[in-house]
């Protein structure tokens, strides 16, 4: 006998004994409740008592589907491939051919068949092989079920078992499952539920995977190839093994004539011919296959687990629709303006993240990357949500709203020094002897005296960190960055309370790695006006019914915008009054500017543009009343020199990803600056003379006064001006600076010599007085020269 030919025959004697020990259990066990030889149950509240949860549902869950913001089908999540379908979508056809190969007393018994039973087993004894199945499609079914929910390596186990008990189990769940559901109703169960190879679980699956056709317009062979797959996909399988599932088909063809449910003409057609398969695409399932925004449906599944405490077993089996905020429009503008300045796979990474003001949803990531592959260009990190490197200056936004709240007018002016060392922070100042204390260089040359909005547009080092000094501390620049939606717990991130208590001087230059998306959602708060919105990549998740997704309490999963929002996180003044001092780094006419590049003409639109240290990253971040943007551009391997500054490939990138989205609306205006953010707290720097003159004038306007010294060319001592300057606003309470010569550059004046005494003039005429109208000495009344600032 042949190896083949004993594992056939041990197989068969172990599904003989079985049946014949299940049986004899039955006929005692179950006696109680069944009776008669349709074994029609009886007292069936107490079966029906013992139904699990995963039985009484009416359907098996499909997949979920994750839809963009216009409905269109980006990707979906499965464990098993499944679409369930309701009995009017399933051929005729296909229902018949599967009850007469697998259970064709189905529509006689009450869940246990023992004649069909009889009779498969001497069918399989007879054919050496196992041609009919031995259980009901009712307690295949049930243990279909049980199986493929099962959530634990146990509970698979316990399904799956050659055991008495498992068995009795089935049996007794399938009479409860017969007394609760139709016939109708179980076969489609059945239908949707059973695996027929290549990943297919399901008829509509099936007819998808191997005849490109949905299950109700299945044919006579079609159907009848797929019911013969039921009992061993693989080695039927009509794409692997075409001449085993020839023979499958033509044995459920017989099977069909025998019963009288086709004719002679119709058997005779078909069998003996090959099996025709058209086979299609397996739909896509997860971010890889997501059609568009691989990025942003990989955040989307971290969101989910992370945010909204899904599980992954109900993201993948649960049958979800999950409506995301992701415009395809946008997200097509921002792919095409990342490659326009970065090629695909570029070691430097160029990361666009969208968001909506008022909202926070987020509608676009787009990155030089493809998501989840393997090859060079691939990537699987969310680039667009980790934090890596600095974003540089956009940092000073944070610095200057928090100067507008404390009272500090937009035209707070400032004269500084290049460098400029701090008086309040200590740090590195470039070789310099400083006592310690931090010092900046501008990048590049700008004027000595701004105010707060030109210092902002053109971004001066040297004025932020003398902003930081008049602030007395970085406390209020770091909460107003949390107040706006910035976060510092990322891992490789410096807390918070961290920045503060080290008191950093260089956090105005953003020198702390920063997440895209958490810069895009600060000054996302800008364009809104001050109402602060986490950010959110989904609008809705419905369940398997089509019901909004609910947690414990029974409430929807999905916050709204209002749950999410925080009206007035930052005074909306402070806001709006930011909104039109940004505006000038982009729009066309503000010398010194470094945003222009972002602008699109016909469009108000305000940003920030950032460079860390050493150029290892630069950012822009842009927006309008409708949308926020940021760009940040790195290489996240390594530190590379990225070259040039944000306003040049951030810059670029932003308006190349907005001007096809602005371009096709109107322009959508900024709300005023508000008049007493403007103005804020303050006074007019009056002038002074000498150190005593400057401190009593000073603290009658209301200020707190310094005395420091200063490089100059003045006499040691003498008073060379004031910081803010005279005639400039400066906030009540503010220390000014009295900036009073170190005479370091001062040279001591040549002594003129004194000119030889002028010869007498002749004697007059008597009468005449000389022509001295004065009457004096030469000279007299020209104020000796005097002038007036040197005391």
């Amino acid at each position: 006998m042949s190896e083949n030919a004993r594992i056939r025959t041990r197989t068969l004697a172990k599904l003989a004994a079985t049946i014949v020990v299940a049986g004899a259990l039955l006929a005692g066990l179950l006696l109680p409740w069944v009776g008669g030889t349709g074994l029609v149950a009886r007292n069936s509240a107490s079966l029906l008592d013992a139904l699990p949860v995963e039985l009484t549902d009416a359907t098996p869950a499909g997949n979920t589907r994750v839809l963009a913001a216009d409905g269109s089908l980006m990707t979906m999540f499965y464990k098993h491939n499944r679409t369930p379908v309701a009995p009017d979508q399933i051929s005729d056809v296909m229902k018949q051919a599967l009850v007469d190969i697998e259970d064709s007393r189905f529509y006689d018994h009450n869940g246990l068949d023992v004649q069909g039973t009889l009779r498969a087993l001497l069918t399989n004894v007879a054919a050496g092989s196992v041609r009919e199945g031995g259980s009901t499609l009712t307690q295949q079914l049930v243990k279909q079920t049980l199986l493929q929910t099962a959530t634990t390596p146990e509970e698979a186990a316990a399904a799956d078992e050659e055991s008495v008990a498992r068995k009795l189990r089935e049996a007794r769940l399938a009479l409860a499952l017969e007394e609760k559901y139709s016939k109708d109703e179980i076969l489609t169960r059945y239908l949707n539920i059973v695996y027929f190879g290549h990943g297919a679980y399901g008829i509509q699956a099936a007819a998808q995977t191997y005849f490109s056709v949905n299950a109700a317009d299945l044919t006579l062979p079609q159907a009848a190839m797929l019911a013969g797959l039921v009992q061993s996909p693989a080695n039927d399988d009509p794409i692997a093994n075409p001449e085993n599932a020839q023979v499958r088909r033509d044995q459920v063809l017989q099977r069909m004539l025998d019963l009288r449910h086709i004719d002679q003409a119709e058997f005779d057609e078909i069998a003996g011919q090959p099996v025709q398969v058209v086979p299609g695409q397996a739909p896509p399932n997860g971010c890889i296959d997501s059609s568009i925004g691989g990025f942003f449906c990989a955040y989307l599944e971290d969101y989910l687990t992370g945010e909204l405490g899904l599980t992954q077993a109900q993201i993948d089996d649960g049958g979800l629709t999950i409506r995301t905020t992701l415009r395809p429009d946008m997200q097509a503008a921002g792919d095409q303006a990342v490659l326009n300045t970065l090629p695909m796979g570029d070691p430097l990474a160029g990361m666009y993240t969208a968001v909506e003001p008022g909202t926070g949803n987020v509608l676009a990531m787009s990155v030089n990357r493809r998501f989840g592959c393997a090859e060079a260009d691939c990537e699987s990190v969310v680039l667009n949500t980790v934090a890596s490197q600095g974003a540089g200056s956009t940092y000073k936004t944070f610095v200057a709203a928090a100067a507008l709240q404390r009272g500090f007018s937009q035209y707070y002016t400032q004269t500084t020094g290049d460098p400029y060392t701090s008086r309040v922070y200590r740090g590195p100042c470039q070789g310099r002897s400083t006592n310690g204390m931090y010092c900046v260089r501008n990048a590049g040359r700008y004027p000595a005296t701004l105010d707060l909005e030109r210092a902002l547009y053109m971004s001066s080092n040297t004025y932020f960190l003398a902003l930081e000094d008049a602030l007395g501390s970085i406390e209020q620049p770091v909460r107003m960055a949390e107040a706006m939606g910035m976060n510092f717990d990322q891992p490789n991130q410096t807390p918070a309370d961290q920045i503060i208590a080290e008191n950093n001087g260089s956090f105005t230059f953003g020198p702390y790695a920063t997440s895209p998306l958490d810069l895009a959602s600060a000054y996302n708060t800008l364009a809104a006006n001050g109402t602060q919105c986490d950010p959110s990549p989904v609008t809705e998740i419905l369940d398997r019914t089509g019901q909004p997704l609910t947690d414990a309490d029974g409430n929807p999963v999905v916050l709204t915008p209002e749950e999410r929002c925080t009206p007035e996180a930052i005074p909306p003044g402070v806001a709006t009054t930011l909104n039109q001092m940004l505006r000038k780094d982009v729009e066309p006419g503000h010398s010194g500017q470094t945003g222009s590049r972002a602008y699109v003409p016909g469009h108000q639109i305000a940003g920030k543009t950032g460079t860390s240290q050493s150029n290892f990253s630069v950012a822009f971040v842009g927006y309008t009343p409708q949308y926020t943007a940021s760009v940040m551009v790195l290489n996240p391997k390594r530190n590379q020199n990225v070259g040039g500054f944000g306003g040049g490939k951030g810059a670029t990138i932003w308006h190349d990803a907005m001007a096809p989205i602005l371009q096709s609306q109107p322009n959508v205006p900024f709300p005023p600056a508000d008049p007493r953010v403007q103005e804020g707290n303050t006074k007019i720097v009056p002038s002074c003379g000498g150190v005593n003159d400057c401190e009593s004038r000073l603290q009658a306007a209301g200020f707190r006064t310094i005395v420091v010294e200063v490089d100059s060319d003045r006499k040691a001592g003498v008073v060379v001006g004031t910081s803010p300057a005279a005639g400039s606003r400066a906030v009540l309470e503010q220390e000014i600076a009295i900036q009073v010569s170190n005479g370091s550059a001062y040279v001591e004046p040549t002594p003129t010599p004194t000119p030889a005494p002028a010869p007498a003039p002749p004697p007059a005429p008597p009468g005449d007085n000389g022509g001295n109208p004065g009457g004096g000495r030469p000279g007299g009344g020209d104020g000796g020269g005097n002038d007036g600032g040197d005391d």
